[in-house]
């Protein structure tokens, strides 16, 4: 096998798009030979799947995968709605999901693992070369408990444990299983609807809550408090905040006479003993991405232009 350089990969990555493993399988098959390279990754789809990687892939699904005592959330990106519902599509969002659990949540890592003969990056590169569609493996997180359960809940679901909206949750506790599992889908239903930021007080970023005082204080200020007045409606603001933002302080959605809190403190009886959250994780598909505003009616007026 030729000695196949650094650089020599990157020339072929730039001039196809394909992913560095892909690259360097293809010059090894090649003797390093470029041009032979570039067609060898054409003839597997890797060419044109790396073509489409410019484009906006804001739809997909959300994986959800629990074993045991830990859990997982993964995202993976297409361009269309209509992919999320091809089954080939929902079994590589489930197999990365099945992998997350398994090598953890750092996305090279996922894409790295092998399942059986092959990785989870070819794996979606030959997807993207079947459906025709650029598909990108986003994020992963993960929750784990030593002893209790993780609670799960999958919203506008497509299939088992895929969907639009998911959520896994920590619930360490010594009680029964089987009232956990059910209050911890419970809980996690709340999560998807109230959409929190932390679990308690302690797990707001500072910057976000620094950020809250600023904007509650300069309201006053344009109302012409004083500064005494101030600091007590930024006092008040804040707590108004976390019970907005905060999993235990938020209005349970089953029961909104109740705090999270609360209801957790009410279930201790039926579970047998104490409740702690320790952490959660709420993926909602597409959050955080810019999506391209196309103008349609200029699209075929520009087409009908053309023709």
């Amino acid at each position: 096998m030729a000695n196949i350089s650094a650089s020599l990969v990157k020339e072929l990555r730039d001039k196809t798009g394909a992913g560095m493993m892909d690259c360097k399988a293809a010059l090894g098959e090649t003797n390093g030979d470029l041009e032979a390279a570039v067609d060898w990754l054409r003839k597997k789809g890797l060419a044109k799947a790396a073509k489409k990687a410019g484009r906006v892939a804001a739809e997909g699904l959300i994986g959800v995968a629990v074993k045991g005592k830990k859990g997982v959330v993964v995202e993976v990106n297409s361009e269309t709605d209509f992919v999320a519902r091809n089954d080939l599509f929902q079994g590589l969002v489930r197999m990365v999901a099945q992998v997350a659990l398994d090598v953890g949540t750092d996305v090279e890592t996922i894409a790295a693992a092998k399942v059986g003969e092959t990785t989870i990056a070819e794996a979606l590169s030959s997807a993207i070369a079947t459906i025709g569609e650029n598909m990108t493996l986003r994020r992963a997180a993960g929750v784990e408990v030593s002893q209790g359960v993780i609670g799960q809940y999958v919203h506008a679901s497509v299939g088992e444990g895929l969907g639009k909206i998911g959520v896994i949750v920590a619930l360490e506790s010594a009680g029964s299983a089987d009232e956990l599992t059910a209050l911890g889908r419970l809980v996690a239903m709340h999560i998807a609807a109230s959409n929190p930021q932390a679990v308690d007080e302690a797990g707001v970023d500072p910057v976000v809550v620094a950020r809250e005082k600023e904007v509650i204080a300069d309201k006053a200020r344009q109302q012409g408090k004083p500064d005494k007045v101030i600091e007590k409606i930024v006092e008040s603001g804040i707590k108004t905040f976390y019970k907005e933002v905060c999993l235990l302080d938020q209005p349970y959605i089953h029961d909104t006479g109740k705090s999270v809190a609360q209801a957790l403190k009410e279930a201790e009886g039926k579970v047998g003993s104490a409740i702690k959250v320790t952490g959660f994780v709420r993926y909602a598909l597409g959050e955080g991405i810019e999506r391209k505003e196309s103008d349609f009616a200029a699209e075929v007026a520009a087409a009908a232009g053309q023709g």
